[in-house]
């Protein structure tokens, strides 16, 4: 767990390009499926994307044991070929951070 106990949550949201949601959604779930098989630190990783007609943003939702996994996940090859298969289709990102106080299982 984190530093004190809690778990580290990052929370990102994506504004994409007009028309780059299917691309985007092909590598962020592949992205997610392997940092929840591949990376011990990760316990979730969640793609969340809009109830309804807008189409244009993807949330992430993922849970690590603590910074330092998430920094781990950031060195990894599906990272970086999640990253280099998205950048030209982000419009910009908004990052969170985030210590969890309760209710973490």
């Amino acid at each position: 767990m984190g530093q004190s106990g809690r778990r580290f949550v990052v929370l990102v949201e994506f504004r994409l390009k007009p028309g780059a949601r299917e691309a985007f959604l092909e590598a962020v779930l592949a992205n997610a499926a392997a940092s929840v098989r591949d990376e011990p630190g990760c316990s979730r990783f969640d793609v969340l994307t809009d109830h309804g007609e807008t189409r244009d943003s993807v949330v992430l939702y993922e849970i690590y044991e603590n910074p330092e996994a998430f920094e781990a996940h950031r060195r990894t090859p599906h990272f970086a070929a999640f990253d280099e298969a998205t950048a030209g289709l982000v419009e910009g990102r908004n990052l969170r951070l985030l210590d969890v106080s309760e209710n973490a299982a």
